[in-house]
Parts: structure tokens; C-alpha cells; sequence
């Protein structure tokens, strides 16, 4: 393993030396910068972020702002396109996240995240551990240069998977929140993760700190009932929709759009992962069968990478790259 340090908090930020090391080809990482920096960040965004990286972390709490730095000189690229980078990562998340409990009570949790520019971020795809004290203290699933999470696990805790809300003005409203403090969405993850004791103390962080920008969290405990997705805006919450197994919701489905409302038939994600999930059954959804009806029922030809994960099954946490053709 490959080690960055990163934080007090915790000791070694631990890359697969397998996933890196391909990884770090100059040309790989050129092609990243000038994809995301160029097409995905308006230029308006550019002209106001360079010139205050220098006071990185005056606008970043830590460990974010010393790992975005640490980064930027392991990769060897300037601060300003380090941070550019972290907020196109940021503003395009397009997923379909699943949590369900099987009829004996256990708790599953599968996602699909979807970008732009799948060709590209499937070869920065690494599965990344936090350690604390020689244990494993959270992990979750990234791209190369991103010091966020958007689907993450505390063992024996919670699970967390992150999926974009639109609400309109995105880069205006969330550069403004940004100078102003807040949190980018993914980096709430992390902290969460970092800090919370368990399943409702998370829901309680992800539900109440304001963040830059709308989104969807869901969210997967260890215990029966422990299940829910929460609808941000960015100073709170605007629905909670918990599972509900007593009553026959032994599962939730998140895509991009409310649940209480109908997706665009263009982009309707939840018909087919509801109908896979019905059809599967309660009495079969195990870490298997959750991973086929991620991998079988996605209607996004962006999909970059397919993780599965239950927090009272720690070591099964599974994500695969992969294209949908």
C-alpha cells in the first residue's frame, strides 16, 4: 500500500498500490485537469477561485485543506487546479442509491454513481481506508485528487451514499455558501463518518449542517429499521423518508429526483431498481442480489462504478468499475 498523510485525526490515507500506480501517468492526469476544468467549471468560477487558493485554508476547514495541498504536490498539480478539481467532483453526481433490510433484519446498502466523462474517471476510481490507531476508522469509495466521499462506510456504525438534488443556480449559490463556510456535500460524508457514534447520530449531522448544495443522503445503520434518505436544502432538511419494514417498505429507492414525485421518463432510474427489488424479494436480498440489481437495472450509460456495503458486514464492502454499454 501507497501512504498520503493526511490528517491528526488520522493516520494514513491508504491507496491500493495496484490502483495508483497506473494511476499517476502525467498524461492520465492532464486529461483530468483539462476535462473537469475546462467543460464541467464555468470559467466565471475559475477567475474567482485562483486567486484565493493561496488562502486555501482560510475557506477550508481541516484535514481538507492540508490534503488537497498534500495532493496537489504528490500529483504535481497547482493548488488553484486542485481545488477546481474538487468542486467539479462535486457538482455532477448523478446516482442511484438503494437501502434495504432483508426479513431477518440486516441492513444492505447498494449504489450506482453516475458521471459525465465515465471514460476517464473509471481509471481514477480507488477504494480508499482512514486509519486510526492501526484500525480501520472509516473508508469509501473516490476518485484520484478528491478529498470527498459520496459513498462511504463506519464499521459496525452507519453506511452513507450521497446523490445530487438539483436546485437550480448550482455553481452561484455554492460558491457563494463555499465563501461563506459552508460544506460541500461530500465532505459532510466524511466528517459525518469521521465523527458520528452511530446509525442516528449520522442522520442527525447529514440532516442539520449547512451545505453548499442540495442533495440526497441515504443512509444504512447496523439494526432493524435503521434506514432512511434524506432530502437537504442547504441549511436543513426538506423531508425524511425512513424504512419502514413493519409496514411492507422494506426498502428504499433515491435516484435524482424526490420521491414524492415522478421521475422524467427520459431519466427513470427508480421504476426499474423498484421492479428488480420487488421481483428479488425480502426473503433474498443478501449482498449478491443487491449487487445484480445495481448492476442489471441501471438505465445510465454513465455509471462509473457499482458499490454494495452493510456496516454490520464491514469486510464485505464491495465496488466494481465498470461501463454500461
Amino acid at each position: 500500500l501507497l501512504r498520503f498523510w493526511v490528517s491528526s485525526r488520522f493516520n494514513e490515507y491508504l491507496i491500493s498500490e495496484h490502483e495508483l500506480q497506473p494511476l499517476l501517468s502525467p498524461q492520465v492526469i492532464t486529461n483530468c485537469l483539462s476535462v473537469f476544468c475546462s467543460e464541467t467549471v464555468p470559467k466565471w468560477v475559475h477567475e474567482v477561485i485562483r486567486p484565493i487558493a493561496a488562502e486555501l485554508e482560510f475557506f477550508m476547514p481541516q484535514p481538507f485543506a492540508g490534503e488537497i495541498l498534500g495532493l496537489c504536490k504528490a500529483l504535481g498539480i497547482s493548488l488553484g487546479d486542485g481545488v477546481l478539481l474538487n468542486f467539479a467532483y462535486e457538482s455532477t453526481a448523478f446516482c442511484t442509491s438503494i437501502v434495504a433490510q432483508d426479513d431477518k433484519g440486516n441492513i444492505y446498502h447498494g449504489r450506482n454513481l453516475d458521471y459525465d466523462f465515465v471514460d476517464i474517471l473509471s481509471k481514477i476510481t480507488i477504494d480508499v481506508q482512514f486509519i486510526k490507531s492501526g484500525q480501520i476508522a472509516y473508508q469509501g469509495t473516490t476518485f484520484l485528487g478528491y478529498v470527498g466521499l459520496w459513498t462511504g462506510q463506519s464499521p459496525h456504525k452507519f453506511t452513507i451514499s450521497g446523490d445530487e438534488r438539483e436546485g437550480g443556480r448550482w455553481w452561484e449559490n455554492a460558491i457563494a455558501a463555499f465563501l461563506n463556510r459552508n460544506y460541500p456535500v461530500s465532505w459532510l460524508v466524511r466528517d459525518t463518518l469521521s465523527r458520528a457514534e452511530d446509525f442516528q447520530s449520522a442522520v442527525l449531522r447529514l440532516a442539520g449542517i449547512p451545505i453548499i448544495a442540495e442533495v440526497y443522503y441515504i443512509v444504512g445503520g447496523v439494526s432493524p429499521k435503521e434506514g432512511m434518505v434524506i432530502t437537504r436544502n442547504r441549511r436543513g432538511p426538506a423531508d425524511l423518508w425512513p424504512l419502514d419494514p413493519l409496514g411492507g417498505a422494506w426498502f428504499r429507492v433515491e435516484t435524482n429526483y424526490d420521491h414524492w414525485t415522478t421521475p422524467p421518463p427520459l431519466d427513470d432510474r427508480r421504476t426499474p431498481a423498484i421492479k428488480a427489488l420487488n421481483a428479488t424479494g425480502q426473503q433474498n436480498i443478501n449482498f449478491d442480489t443487491l449487487f445484480q440489481v445495481r448492476l442489471l437495472n441501471s438505465t445510465s450509460c454513465n455509471t462509473v462504478y457499482t458499490t454494495v456495503m452493510s456496516a454490520a458486514f464491514p469486510d464485505k464492502y464491495r465496488t466494481r468499475i465498470r461501463t454500461v454499454k
